[in-house]
C-alpha cells in the first residue's frame, strides 16, 4: 500500500465498502427549448442528509451521457466515479445538458445552473444537505464545473469543486491547438482562426479568468502525461488559485493521459484521496 493511499484511509477512519444505494434514473430536472433536462440520482441508505455530488460529464461539450458515457468505456466516461461516491456514502446526481451540436453556449452552462437549483430545492427528498454540495467535472465537463462555481450567485453556490484535467483556459487551449478546436468552434460558432470576437468569448468563459477569493475549495486532479488538456494548464489554474487566496489541493496521476478509464489501469489510490478530502471539505 502506498502512502498516499494510506494517508488517505486513515483521514476517511475506514477502507470504502460498498454500500447499499437506491438509483434512479432520468428524472426530469428542468426544460429548455422544447427539450426535457435529465438526470441519474443515487440515494444512499439510511437517514442523512448526506453531502451531494453532482457530476459533470466532459465529451467536448458535444458528447457523453449521465450514464457514463454514450461510448462507455471511451476517453469521456465518468463511470470511476460512482463506485467510489457510493460507498462514501454520498447523494450523487448525474446530469444529462444540451449539447453543442443542438444549442450553442451558454445552453450547456445555463442546464448546470438549472441542474444546481434544482438539486438544492430537492436535496431532502433524496437524503441530500443542500448546504453540502460539491460539482465534479471531467475535462469540457470540468470547463462547466468550474466556471458554474466561480460565477455563482447565492441560488447556485455551491461548497467545493472537484476538477479531472479542466479545461480552465479556452484562451490557451486555442493557442495550444493553433486554433479553436472542432470543439469550441461548434460550442461558440466561431471559426478556426482566432479573431477579435472568439478570443472576447475565450477570455469571458475561461474559469482561470474569474477566480475571486470567494470561491469554493477546489480539488484538482490531471495526469501528468495528458496531451488533450496539457498538465501545464491545471498547473496555472492553481497559481492563480493561490494567488488569490483560494484554498486548493493537487492529486497527480502519474503517467496518466485524459481518459479516466486510462487512469483505472494506472493508479487508483486518487479515489480514497479524492473521498477523503471530500469528507474534510463538507464537514457538516
Amino acid at each position: 500500500m502506498n502512502s498516499r493511499l494510506l494517508l488517505a484511509l486513515l483521514l476517511t477512519g475506514f477502507a470504502l465498502r460498498l454500500s447499499a444505494a437506491e438509483l434512479r434514473r432520468d428524472l426530469e430536472y428542468g426544460r429548455a427549448t422544447g427539450t426535457a433536462l435529465l438526470l441519474d440520482a443515487s440515494i444512499p441508505d439510511g437517514d442523512g442528509p448526506f453531502p451531494i455530488a453532482i457530476l459533470i460529464h466532459g465529451g467536448g461539450w458535444d458528447s457523453g451521457d449521465k450514464a457514463g458515457s454514450n461510448v462507455p468505456g471511451n476517453g469521456a466516461d465518468i463511470s470511476p466515479w460512482f463506485e467510489p461516491l457510493t460507498s462514501a456514502r454520498f447523494t450523487w446526481f448525474s446530469i444529462n445538458y444540451r449539447p453543442s451540436t443542438s444549442q450553442r453556449w451558454p445552453a450547456c452552462l445555463d442546464d448546470v445552473q438549472t441542474a444546481i437549483r434544482w438539486v438544492k430545492a430537492h436535496a431532502r427528498e433524496f437524503k441530500g444537505d443542500p448546504k453540502r454540495i460539491a460539482l465534479f467535472g471531467h475535462s469540457a465537463g470540468g470547463q462547466l464545473a468550474c466556471h458554474a462555481a466561480l460565477i455563482a450567485g447565492d441560488d447556485t453556490r455551491v461548497q467545493a469543486v472537484v476538477g479531472f484535467a479542466p479545461v480552465t483556459d479556452l484562451e490557451q487551449d486555442a493557442k495550444n491547438r493553433d486554433g479553436l478546436s472542432t470543439s469550441l468552434q461548434r460550442l461558440f460558432g466561431q471559426p478556426k482562426e482566432v479573431n477579435d470576437t472568439s478570443r472576447a468569448l475565450l477570455r469571458a468563459h475561461s474559469p482561470i479568468n474569474h477566480v475571486t477569493p470567494a470561491a469554493p475549495p477546489f480539488l484538482l486532479i490531471h495526469g501528468d502525461a495528458d496531451k488533450t488538456v496539457p498538465f501545464a494548464m491545471t498547473e496555472a489554474f492553481l497559481a492563480k488559485l493561490k494567488s488569490t487566496g483560494v484554498r486548493h489541493d493537487l492529486l497527480v496521476i502519474k503517467g496518466g493521459p485524459h481518459s479516466l478509464m486510462a487512469w483505472e489501469k494506472i493508479d487508483v489510490s486518487y479515489k480514497p484521496a479524492m473521498i477523503a478530502w471530500l469528507r474534510k471539505t463538507l464537514a457538516p
